[in-house]
């Protein structure tokens, strides 16, 4: 199963603990992860289904998509931006 961490600016909001999901694809690992935790799904993406534009998904340091592959020793981190000035 992948292993899916979030950063401490999301964790702020919502309880967010690293988690273990199985799945092919990023979508379908988060999907597993907000299955076990229905309120990190509107933090995450929209309610189109799409990422939000102050989240990024990084599968081991490198930037994906919800349609990306995931093996199951990978990692996910949901990065959410910060913004401001």
């Amino acid at each position: 199963m992948a292993r899916v961490a979030f950063t401490g600016n999301l964790k702020r909001h919502v309880d967010c603990p690293v988690a273990q999901a199985a799945g092919a694809t990023v979508e379908a690992v988060l999907e597993n992860v907000f299955a076990a935790n229905p309120r990190l799904r509107s933090y995450v993406v929209d309610d189109q289904g799409r990422v939000r534009k102050h989240v990024n998904l990084y599968v081991n340091d490198k930037r994906a998509a919800l349609r990306d592959a995931v093996g199951a020793d990978d990692e996910i981190f949901v990065f959410q931006a910060l913004s401001g000035g």
